[in-house]
């Protein structure tokens, strides 16, 4: 059975309108291509973080398949397929599945075909991927990768071998080269060490979007609000969070977006008992959110985390930290 994912979605990941957007949603090998899907044109990745480069595939795959009156399907996995061949060093990654489904969606993409990898999956020679899930699952018309994509056992296909297979199979194969900003070449590892070093706003810049966080609002010990500053703790199923600090961040509850600070931390001036903790003083918002879903976005890093000798300096420091967050919202016309 096709599941149908309605995905409430931002016409950026921070925008404050906000757009219906109705994706169909299958998985291999569980569901049948749906009818509708006319020759479908695929882009197929692991799309972790939809950074820039995973963009330019995606609009390049959505206009070639609006231009034939066919359907703009991205395939990826599952879990991510290192989780399975190298479980001890798959990388956190940049989003969840739910946050990737989202950005997806906003593409303007028709479809999403998800494969479950496993490890018997993981085993398949390229051409048995190619023959068992691109031609006589999906019956794609043509396939978009990235330069550098590789699958298979072992990885051992590349653009090339898919090229050659596409010809057998009756399919177009096309790559897009690395796409470049500034210096850098965008990559989701790239992007990963950017965020583990607190560097948000470089990683926002490769992504093309903020960092973002998702998670439910829980009830914390109130201390904050003792000394003015009162915070939504979050817990978040995100497996990604820069390090230890203070943040300019963004909020956003509902379709609303809240310029915010938040803390990254243990709370060592408060709480001795050593747990991470991401607390967000929303500005000008002092209302009751647990149980609510909201999106923190990182802007910048303000400062580490550190001891303070009493709440009063403590409050004293959050102070100067909203004020330099305020200065920043207002540069960047937040």
């Amino acid at each position: 059975m096709v599941s149908l994912v309605a995905l409430m979605v931002s016409l950026s990941n921070h925008a404050c309108s906000a757009v219906d957007v109705i994706m169909d949603v299958i998985h291999f090998p569980d569901d049948a291509r749906p009818v509708r899907w006319a020759q479908p044109v695929l882009a197929l990745g692991n799309f972790d973080g939809v950074h820039r480069g995973h963009s330019k595939i995606l609009d390049r795959m959505r206009r070639v398949a609006g231009e034939r009156g066919a359907t703009s399907v991205v395939m990826t996995f599952d879990p991510h397929p290192p989780r399975v061949v190298r479980p001890d060093k798959a990388p956190p990654l940049l989003m969840t599945k739910k946050q990737k489904l989202e950005a997806i969606a906003d593409a303007g993409v028709h479809g999403a075909a998800i494969v479950r990898f496993t490890p018997d999956l993981s085993r398949w020679d390229p051409e048995m991927f190619v023959r068992t899930v691109l031609v006589d699952w999906l019956h794609v018309a043509e396939v978009w990768v990235g330069a550098n994509f590789l699958f298979g056992r072992d990885r051992s296909g590349n653009f090339s071998m898919l090229r050659v297979f596409g010809g057998r199979y009756g399919f177009k194969t096309e790559k897009i080269d690395p796409v470049r900003y500034k210096d850098f070449v965008v990559s989701s590892t790239r992007i990963r060490r950017l965020v583990s070093e607190g560097r948000v706003d470089e990683a926002g810049a490769l992504l093309g979007h903020q960092y973002v966080i998702d998670g439910t609002v829980t009830r914390g010990d109130q201390r904050g609000r003792t000394i003015g500053f009162p915070t939504a703790n979050l817990c978040t199923e995100n497996e990604l969070l820069p390090p230890h600090g203070v943040y300019a961040t963004t909020t956003r509850i509902g379709e609303i977006v809240h310029p915010s600070v938040t803390n990254i931390g243990t709370r060592p001036t408060v709480d001795s008992s050593g747990r991470t903790v991401v607390e967000t003083h929303i500005f000008n918002l002092d209302r009751d959110l647990y149980g609510q879903s909201i999106r923190v976005g990182f802007v910048q890093r303000l400062r580490d985390e550190r001891v303070f000798e009493s709440l009063v300096m403590l409050s004293a420091q959050i102070e100067a930290d909203c004020r330099r967050a305020r200065a920043l919202f207002d540069r960047l016309s937040l």
